[in-house]
């Protein structure tokens, strides 16, 4: 299923894309008793199977071009990975040997748009970027999660432009908090794809990053040095991961930091993150007004 949280005429509501991927079956309307995306995740199997029998072969309620979607999964808590390829490691040309941990930093949900709103290029920074990212969301709980039983703990995938103002990242000695979390200056969508739709697993999976058409990152999953399952091991071993937890799995070479010089986002930009089985997820840059 491809799972998605939508607003219409003023209703929050969400739902399932239907099989020609231009139609929502509302699942909000047809399953009251389950509180949106996060708690169809909550229900487990259960739930789940309530919904594929809800949406399989059903008309679809509504025209996706008419819906205003949301993030797949209100509200999330965002776990990023950084430098995760062995590209990008290479790509910053420190001499540095592969990390023994991946790197971890956190983002609050109003630092997303959904797919089709617009990326804000703040007024204090001209230095907006974009990161293409695989989103693993969490759809089991669990803590201390063994490695080989990570890969169930996952209710599905999505794209995510873990977006960047560069300048202020650099603006503290240990943290890069404040150029991560800029309003707006990332997303997430357009929806959330269930494990179900990858029958040959989620081993070999590809992230495409297009500015106005031009494929500025492209990379798969088999040059990942921290593969999902570690991942989802060991995150979970210092905190509980929950139902609609939203993991950012890293970023491959080429974002626009690392053209000399710089290529940074511009109000009017086109940005696309494509994902393997997901789709893409689409925004437009605009200038921030003050």
């Amino acid at each position: 299923m491809k799972l998605l949280s939508y607003t219409h005429q003023g209703r929050d509501s969400w739902g399932a894309l239907d099989a020609s991927g231009q139609g929502v079956v509302d699942l909000g309307r047809r399953l009251p008793a389950i509180a949106g995306v996060r708690g169809l995740l909550e229900g487990g199997a259960p739930a789940l199977a309530q919904a594929r029998q809800a949406s399989a072969g059903a008309a679809p309620d509504l025209a996706l071009a008419d819906v205003q979607l949301d993030l797949p999964v209100r509200q999330p808590r965002v776990f990023c990975i950084g430098v995760n390829y062995a590209h990008r490691n290479a790509e910053y040309k420190d001499g540095s040997d592969l990390p023994r941990y991946p790197s971890i930093f956190m983002r609050v949900p109003d630092s997303f748009s959904a797919h089709g709103a617009p990326l804000l290029q703040p007024a204090e920074s001209q230095q907006l970027d974009y990161e293409g990212e695989i989103g693993i969301v969490i759809g089991q709980r669990g803590r201390r999660i063994p490695r080989d039983s990570a890969l169930a703990h996952i209710g599905g995938l999505t794209c995510i432009n873990e977006g960047t103002v560069r300048d202020w990242v650099h603006h503290a000695k240990f943290n890069v908090t404040q150029g991560k979390n800029w309003f707006r200056s990332g997303a997430i969508g357009p929806w959330l794809v269930t494990p179900d739709e990858y029958p040959q697993g989620l081993g070999h999976l590809r992230v495409q990053t297009r500015v106005n058409g031009e494929t500025r990152q492209d990379d798969t999953t088999e040059h990942l040095m921290f593969d999902f399952a570690y991942l989802v091991h060991y995150l979970s071993t210092f905190t509980p991961l929950l139902p609609g937890d939203v993991i950012a799995t890293g970023t491959p070479i080429g974002a626009g930091i690392r053209f000399d010089p710089p290529r940074f986002l511009q109000p009017g930009d086109v940005v696309e993150v494509e994902v393997t089985g997901v789709g893409v997820l689409r925004n437009v840059v605009e200038a921030e007004a003050r």
